[in-house]
């Protein structure tokens, strides 16, 4: 396909690729990705230049190609990525950590792209910018083509939340950090906010990776988890990430399934809270029995995405403590990004892999 080419304005430097870099673009519900190359890119100055190691397929990205959530197009999809500094705008860039970037960094970054200057980014919730982007949820255009993670290389806009990672660790344990493991360290420290988590008892519904990382997650906070998940062979993956049967009523469930809102409600205790997650979303609606949560006194708060801050405590858990559970076995499948729609079936399928991978250049 072809895409105007719509310089921004402002200052910019001017980065050839050679050889180019390839996109996969997404125009539509029941058609196939299409292909293109972009042999250039035009960075501002606090832009930075990654080439993509892995990038790995979120249960969004499902939703958005069966139609069963809205985006605009034409369009990159994907925001689950691990890759590597190749170029800065003139001003340099810093990851969350507050040191410069260089070249050469391995990096994972946030989904969202913030102002850090409106009301709600000053309040912490970046996330929520008045003029927030997304990675592979904006159309391609004023942005350039490589802004999503379906690609060989992604061009990170200014505001963008950058955390350096380890060498050691593996792309299969990086890519999704970016999303499933920051948001389930979202949840998990929102959960937090209201009670020491040593010594609780927390319910986990649904064992995808955000809730199977939010069980590993919450073990090492001292709680004792339990996952529910009608699927067998992920709640026999539950116990590897710590989770094991509870003795009494959650103190904390965590809605990490889309499909279990009104069990979640029901089951916390007296005084509990319940954390939903957004990310997992869209679901049927919920009928809320207003009385029986003031009466519980039950606190219900709602976990979308995830600052810079904890992105960088998500690497750091995965980089430490982390290492003792499976989160390297998540990728189940890797297949190269030209097999991309072949890999959105399979990711969609009943008895897929927690993520399947896609690796430019094979």
């Amino acid at each position: 396909m072809g895409t105007l080419l719509i310089r921004p304005p402002g200052h910019r430097r001017d980065i050839a690729l050679r050889p180019a870099a390839t996109a996969m673009v997404w125009v539509g519900e029941g058609h196939p990705h299409e292909t293109i190359a972009v042999p250039g890119v035009a960075l501002a100055d606090g832009d930075v230049l990654v080439a993509v190691e892995m990038s790995t397929i979120c249960g969004s990205d499902v939703h958005t190609v069966q139609g069963r959530r809205s985006a605009p197009t034409p369009l990159v999809l994907g925001h689950e990525s691990v890759g590597r500094v190749i170029a800065t705008g003139d001003a340099g860039a810093t990851a969350v950590d507050g040191a410069p970037l260089r070249i050469g960094d391995r990096v994972v970054w946030s989904v969202t792209i913030s102002c850090r200057s409106c009301d709600r980014c000053l309040q912490g919730l970046s996330q929520k910018c008045r003029t927030l982007g997304k990675y592979g949820h904006d159309r391609v255009g004023v942005h350039g083509d490589l802004t999503g993670a379906f690609a060989s290389h992604v061009q990170l806009r200014d505001g963008t939340a950058i955390v350096r990672v380890p060498e050691a660790l593996s792309a299969a344990v990086l890519a999704p950090a970016s999303c499933a493991t920051a948001t389930a360290w979202a949840a998990v420290a929102r959960a937090g906010r209201d009670r020491d988590l040593d010594g609780s008892a927390m319910r986990i519904h649904g064992a995808g990776l955000v809730g199977l990382s939010a069980a590993a997650i919450a073990v090492e906070h001292g709680a004792t988890v339990e996952v529910l998940d009608p699927n067998p062979g992920r709640r026999a993956l539950a116990a590897r990430f710590g989770a094991g049967p509870l003795d009494r009523e959650p103190d904390v469930v965590i809605e990490a399934s889309g499909h279990a809102v009104a069990e979640a409600l029901e089951g916390v205790a007296v005084g509990g809270t319940v954390v939903l997650v957004g990310s997992v979303f869209p679901s049927d609606p919920v009928p809320l029995d207003a009385e029986s949560i003031v009466r519980r006194l039950v606190t219900v708060a709602g976990i979308h995405n995830y600052t810079g801050q904890e992105l960088a405590d998500a690497v750091a858990f995965l980089a430490g403590r982390g290492r003792a559970y499976p989160f390297a076995d998540a990728v189940g499948a890797v297949r190269p990004l030209l097999d991309i729609d072949a890999a959105l079936v399979e990711a969609a399928g009943r008895e897929a892999p927690l993520r399947v991978g896609l690796v430019p250049g094979r």
